[in-house]
């Protein structure tokens, strides 16, 4: 047997296949599909302080090779999650992260106050691709004085794993990830998705009704794996790797790269039972390959 365990800081993962926020709700959604326990863990939706309702519709929309969407972080609000939904999904057995979003630093620490208090969840994946609305709607994690700032605030209010979901949306993700890593993060995890948009010559409109929106699936995987790459010889602490993760062999490329673990996200949404096969097929390469732990494999990109 091969060993796929590893470490998110204090994190344990039985593997390193999780499901990214956004894409497979609160696990609950995909009971009937596969065994939730399975996964390493489950990154539950973007939960911010207050309710949101979402942008208006049209909100996804197809693109060659992957999708759009400006859904807008539509949620009930942390004390919904707290009394609702946390009760319910204290049953798995995986590891339950939450991601968090907000507008602004208090936001962001309201909400992680409370979460401090929710002992079946050991972890935090903070979004800092959110509009800063005191810096004129600039996203937390585009410049490093902000990332650090927010990071920061964070920390010293969190005490359990925090790991900082970067934007790629940057001209050097390295500088971000290395102060948010000199700030307290525990981990990292990239990318975001990509700013992009959709327009129809038949109505000369936009598809998507806030012009443009966030770009995920198998078109970003290249972008994605040369950040993973790149942090890797930048930073110290784990790394998570997303974007545009269809299989298990673009799983392994991740790790390749030096992710310790990946998330699956746009791949939810065309087969529910996905990230298992990921798990399974992430095992089959390890024993055919004759590599005892995955933790052999993490990093050993050959470039000579």
């Amino acid at each position: 047997m091969v060993d796929l365990n590893v470490n998110i800081g204090h994190l344990k993962l039985q593997n390193p296949v999780m499901t990214a926020s956004g894409t497979f709700g609160y696990g609950l959604e995909f009971d009937d599909f596969i065994d939730v326990n399975l996964l390493g863990g489950i990154i539950v939706k973007g939960t911010t302080l207050e309710p949101r309702e979402g942008n208006a519709y049209p909100r996804m929309a197809e693109t060659p090779m992957g999708m759009l969407n400006a859904v807008g972080l539509q949620n009930k609000g942390i004390d919904h999650f707290i009394t609702d939904i946390y009760p319910k999904i204290q049953k798995y057995t995986t590891q339950l992260i939450v991601n968090v979003s907000g507008s602004n630093i208090e936001d962001y620490l309201t909400v992680v106050e409370k979460l401090n208090e929710l002992d079946r969840i050991p972890a935090i994946e903070l979004n800092i691709s959110c509009p800063n609305v005191k810096s004129g709607g600039m996203a937390f994690g585009t410049s490093c004085s902000s990332a650090a700032e927010i990071t920061k605030a964070v920390r010293s209010t969190y005490k359990k794993t925090l790991i900082v979901k970067l934007s790629p949306n940057v001209t050097n993700i390295t500088e971000i990830a290395k102060t948010v890593e000199a700030e307290g993060a525990d981990a990292v995890s990239l990318i975001n998705t990509l700013l992009g948009m959709a327009v129809s010559i038949k109505t000369r409109k936009p598809l998507l009704s806030t012009v443009t929106g966030g770009l995920s699936g198998p078109c970003v995987k290249p972008i994605a794996l040369r950040m993973v790459w790149q942090v890797f010889n930048a930073v110290k602490i784990p790394i998570i790797g997303l974007g545009g993760i269809m299989n298990a062999n673009d799983a392994l490329e991740f790790i390749l790269c030096g992710a310790t673990a990946i998330q699956v996200g746009t791949a939810n949404f065309i087969d529910p039972r996905i990230s298992i096969k990921i798990i399974e097929g992430i095992k089959e390469y390890l024993q055919s390959n004759k590599i005892n732990s995955i933790s052999e494999f993490r990093g050993s990109l050959i470039l000579k």
